[in-house]
């Protein structure tokens, strides 16, 4: 896939994409973003897969944007306007398609996220981070204040955090970092995939409607005001009653027994 830049294993329900650049730590090139794209929105309409991992080989997560490509794009007539909108434009979608797949999405990370790499893990519906992960969003020291990976950052570290991090550049652990909400659990490095994977086919047990259902819910929620809120989350609240699935479920619990879910 891509040339190997990004691989894929899948185990049961849970498909894992593999970002495969070590040499560069894992930057993410346009051609990188466009097989991340891909391969969210066809697992994300997938049967078999209820669950998504991704991870990355080497030492690092991921260091952002590729800025060797970014470079050399100046060399173009346009001084490399067109390749860096369209490089934003990509980034911008592939953060997009992990929020918008119906898929629980998983990021398991170990060593460095940093910009457009640190955007990538919070985007993610989950994060698992090695005790030695390092966080930080740098653009800022090279004068390129990190603007998109702003957006996700935002959602999910409180506002005096997020802007902490984008004025200074200043790397964090994994402790702070799960202090403040960018991640949700950590690992020791040797159990890093173990525990990832754990998590992941704990939730591929679930309902697939009901994963879908709710993670859309979640994500359209969060942006309204409270009583839109709640009388949005009211209705969805119906309409997961009348699915066969919340029928099945609460039977079962009443009557002490394993459900049966339907496939999507």
């Amino acid at each position: 896939m891509g040339d190997d830049i990004l691989l894929e294993e899948r185990t049961g329900a849970v498909a894992r994409l593999v970002l495969n650049r070590p040499e560069a730590r894992n930057a993410l090139s346009l051609a990188m973003l466009k097989a991340l794209t891909q391969a969210i929105g066809r697992l994300g309409k997938d049967k078999d897969v209820h669950v998504i991992v991704l991870a990355a080989n080497g030492p690092g997560f991921c260091a952002g944007h590729d800025l060797k490509e970014l470079t050399f794009a100046r060399e173009n007539p346009d001084k490399g306007r067109a390749f860096f909108e369209d490089t934003m434009g990509k980034c911008s979608e592939t953060m997009l398609s992990i929020v918008r797949c119906p898929k629980p999405v998983i990021a398991e990370v170990q060593g460095v996220a940093t910009a457009a790499g640190c955007q990538l893990l919070a985007s993610c519906d989950l994060a698992v981070a090695s005790e030695e992960a390092r966080f930080a969003t740098p653009g800022v020291n090279i004068g390129l204040f990190c603007s998109t990976p702003m957006v996700a950052l935002s959602r999910n570290v409180g506002r005096k955090m997020s802007m902490r991090m984008l004025l200074t550049g200043d790397m964090i652990g994994a402790e702070e970092a799960r202090a403040v909400g960018l991640v949700s659990d950590i690992a020791e490095p040797h159990d890093l995939t173990t525990t990832t994977m754990q998590l992941a086919q704990r939730i591929a047990a679930k309902a697939p409607a009901v994963l879908r259902i709710g993670k859309e819910a979640f994500y359209r929620q969060v942006e309204m005001e409270l009583p839109v809120a709640y009388d949005f989350a009211a209705q969805v609240m119906v309409m997961n009653m009348m699915e066969g699935d919340a029928e099945e479920g609460i039977g079962a619990f009443i009557e002490k027994r394993t459900p049966f879910w339907k496939l999507l």
